[in-house]
């Protein structure tokens, strides 16, 4: 973990695109709510194959004037060339300075893969397109993508999209810290040493967690999805079982070095902000040790 404590702390939410208006005014709000902690950036999801191309466009450049930076999610899969060359001519335009680069999943239904299949080749294609003007977060995963043929090859593949460019990453979420930390041992002795934030998901809902989980390979410990099987529809119980393991994992990522965390909201304020409260983050908190 020694690499990670010389990077300054950066704290920030993601955001899902909204369908409706009501879903934007709702939007707004917890914007607002989470605009008071004064965070480094948001960042906005970009839906398979690009199915959200331009909601996620309007929600990013929405916010982002709001005076909050604000890092648009962009995939690969399913895309041209040209296509993602018009989206970075149009963030960069409108003053995006981030971008989070990422594969992308294939949308149900769409056959070819586009003319990028691996998030290494937009990271190489977006610091030929726009040289360094984005700073660029790519996606890792301490508990090894779930379509990964091995572990040895993950770790590899991490490190193709660092070689290709990328500033920092964002992990998957965990519940387990132990998988984060070995994560940055393994990075460190391959010599990567970027900053890599910890993806941290709120426990809200079980049902939703679960399904979320399975989808994306993150490992629920047993002892965490018993507990929250005994509550039932109890989710009040849910909730604050919830908020208190996800504050004691990040206490733990934190005093261990973690360069900051970043907040997977599910558009909602109070699970994050309750966590972030418990933490007692401030602006001292996001100097490095």
């Amino acid at each position: 973990m020694q690499s990670q404590k010389q990077f300054k702390r950066r704290f920030s939410f993601e955001f899902f695109p909204p369908k409706t208006d009501l879903g934007k005014e709702k939007l707004q709000v917890v914007r607002d709510q989470l605009a008071e902690v004064n965070p480094d950036f948001f960042s906005v999801t970009f839906g398979a194959g690009g199915s959200t191309r331009d909601r996620t466009i309007e929600t990013v450049l929405d916010l982002h004037k709001q005076g909050i930076s604000t890092a648009p999610h962009l995939s690969c899969v399913g895309g041209t060339r040209a296509e993602i060359a018009e989206l970075l001519d149009v963030y960069k335009e409108n003053g995006i300075n981030r971008i989070v680069a990422l594969r992308g999943d294939m949308p149900s239904g769409m056959g070819a893969s586009g003319e990028m299949r691996y998030a290494n080749e937009l990271v190489e294609f977006i610091r030929e397109h726009s040289g360094d003007h984005f700073n660029l977060e790519v996606a890792a995963y301490p508990e090894f993508h779930p379509q990964a043929r091995n572990a040895e090859e993950d770790l590899k593949n991490f490190a193709r999209k660092v070689e290709a460019g990328a500033n920092s990453a964002i992990t998957q979420y965990f519940f387990n810290p132990e998988s984060y930390f070995y994560f940055i041992d393994r990075l460190e002795k391959l010599g990567v040493t970027i900053p890599v934030v910890p993806g941290i998901m709120p426990i809200v809902n079980f049902s939703s967690l679960v399904r979320f989980s399975d989808m994306c390979g993150a490992e629920i410990p047993r002892w965490i999805r018993k507990q929250l099987e005994a509550y039932g529809d109890d989710t009040a119980s849910i909730r604050k079982f919830g908020e208190e393991v996800i504050t004691d994992m990040c206490e733990k990522l934190l005093k261990a070095g973690a360069p900051g965390l970043h907040f997977y909201t599910l558009n909602q304020a109070e699970p994050s902000i309750s966590i972030w409260k418990n933490l007692g983050i401030s602006e001292r908190e996001r100097i490095s040790f």
